[in-house]
């Protein structure tokens, strides 16, 4: 991880979870971690204080988080939630599978793709 410490890097897959369900699996963390790296430093800040600002409703469960669901917080949580999982990443080391097999995504020139997250910093 570049950016996110151990126990945010928990907060980051446990929101990805709760607002894409079944995202925590593939490492939704990961993926954010190196967005985050690669973005200038007061709109990393406004990020990552999205994320915390979230922690103690997430610890709620969804329930508690809905009530959040329409500040910009929860706005921006969710669109890299959604990023991370629907873009069909799998950190390394992540059980997967990704969204495309689990939506069943398999156009031929999709099915084709080899997905290289080297451009991020990650290796797969």
């Amino acid at each position: 991880m570049l950016v996110l410490d151990e126990h945010r890097s928990e907060v980051v897959r446990t929101l990805c979870d709760l607002v894409v369900p079944g995202s925590g699996r593939v490492g939704p963390e990961v993926y954010i971690d190196a967005l985050l790296a690669g973005m200038p430093a007061d709109q990393r800040e406004a990020t990552i204080a999205a994320f915390d600002a979230l922690e103690e409703p997430a610890a709620g469960g969804l329930e508690s988080l809905s009530k959040r669901a329409y500040t910009p917080e929860f706005m921006t949580v969710r669109a890299l939630a959604c990023e991370a999982f629907y873009s069909d990443f799998v950190a390394p080391g992540a059980p997967g599978p990704g969204a495309w097999e689990e939506i069943d995504f398999n156009p031929p020139l999709a099915a084709r793709l080899d997905k290289d997250w080297s451009y991020m910093g990650v290796e797969v």
